[in-house]
């Protein structure tokens, strides 16, 4: 059976995507590692990233008019994008750094720990209600994490801490963004999303750059190769152009799925351009239990999101739990998206890929990524 030109373009475009997203994570550990191109400031990368994003987005939005700007007042910036972009930055900082202390496949294993973060902090900031069935599966994750460190030949406290930070600050990010930006009703796709955000978390990411990494700049000797960070800033950037494509094509089921392989890929991957990280059978089976717990509350996730978009029966217990699930999630009828290509909505399990999408979309933000690397960076 002959394949359609349609489907083999959605599977390139899938192909993209996989291989950028593990290339952006490979690329800025190849960067801070000491022991390859040693440029160990993490700060520094990721600014680069921001600047890099903020001054193409610039020449897209207001030059080229590729995208149009969205009606953007003082106060939705004061209050909306500028504490996201805060977290923003915060979350790409330590998860940047963990790099310096931990290895690829560990950090990919730790980020498995991103949605019982999220659901933590969307019950205690109640856009979430605590579910039993959530609450296990989220358990079930945690107990796979630990084992997977438990397991992990070279464990590092400071560059774990740094992780899961990052880990945290990410999960307040996407429920701030459900919070703030919900109620605002404001559209941003991934273009105009970096517009705002990248400048503003540029300047929070000035602060403790000048305070911790200047310092050492300013007397270490330093390589500082401009092909080298152009392309890596590059890389970053076509991250998010790619997901951009492929979401226009695949639906939620499909992104999952391929995030799922993409981890496992990125996790052979990383053993093999980095031999000092070792895979235990530990790491294997921990992360296996880990990732069972993900594509459950996955399932279970998808499963409300369906649940809310079928059409209301008569009948007075349908009604309902039709009412119960549409307070807790309210997706659009947009297309599938795990960056707020459509709608500037943030969801309980959404994750940012590297440095790619800033602000997720109702539907596909449910996708929690076992992985989100910067979106710019690799967090």
């Amino acid at each position: 059976m002959m394949i359609s030109r349609q489907l083999l373009l959605t599977y390139l475009y899938l192909l993209i995507y996989i291989c950028l997203s593990s290339g952006v994570i490979l690329f800025n550990k190849w960067v801070l590692s000491p022991k390859y191109f040693k440029f160990p400031f993490p700060i520094t990368l990721t600014m680069i990233h921001m600047a890099f994003s903020g001054v193409v987005t610039f020449f897209l939005v207001r030059v080229f008019k590729v995208v149009a700007p969205v009606k953007m007042t003082f106060q939705i910036y004061a209050t909306c994008v500028i504490p996201i972009s805060a977290f923003f930055a915060s979350s790409l900082w330590f998860g940047n750094t963990a790099y310096l202390y931990i290895s690829v496949a560990f950090i990919q294993m730790l980020k498995a720990l991103m949605p019982v973060a999220t659901f933590i902090m969307a019950v205690l900031c109640g856009t979430d209600k605590l579910r039993r069935d959530l609450f296990l599966n989220m358990l079930l994750v945690s107990v796979g994490v630990v084992v997977s460190s438990y397991g992990e030949i070279h464990f590092n406290v400071i560059g774990t801490l740094y992780q899961v930070t990052g880990i945290v600050a990410e999960a307040l990010r996407l429920v701030l963004t459900q919070v703030l930006l919900q109620k605002k009703g404001l559209t941003l796709n991934p273009i105009t999303s970096l517009y705002y955000i990248a400048p503003c978390s540029f300047i929070f990411l000035f602060v403790p750059w000048y305070l911790l990494e200047k310092p050492e700049m300013d007397v270490s000797p330093i390589q500082f190769n401009y092909w080298i960070f152009f392309s890596n800033a590059l890389s970053a950037f076509a991250l998010n152009i790619s997901i951009f494509l492929v979401i226009g094509r695949t639906g939620a089921v499909t992104i999952r799925v391929a995030g799922v392989l993409k981890d496992w890929i990125l996790i052979a991957l990383s053993t093999i351009i980095f031999p000092e990280s070792t895979i235990t059978s530990l790491n294997i089976i921990g992360y296996a239990v880990a990732l069972s717990g993900v594509v459950m509350y996955n399932y279970l996730k998808m499963k409300d999101v369906r649940a809310s978009q079928l059409p209301a029966d008569s009948t007075p217990d349908r009604a309902t739990k039709d009412k119960k699930i549409l307070n807790v999630y309210k997706p659009d009828g947009s297309m599938d998206s795990n960056d707020d290509t459509v709608v500037g909505l943030a969801s309980e399990a959404a994750v940012v890929d590297e440095e790619a999408p800033l602000i997720p979309s109702s539907r596909l933000s449910y996708v929690t990524r076992t992985q989100t690397g910067g979106g710019l960076n690799s967090r």
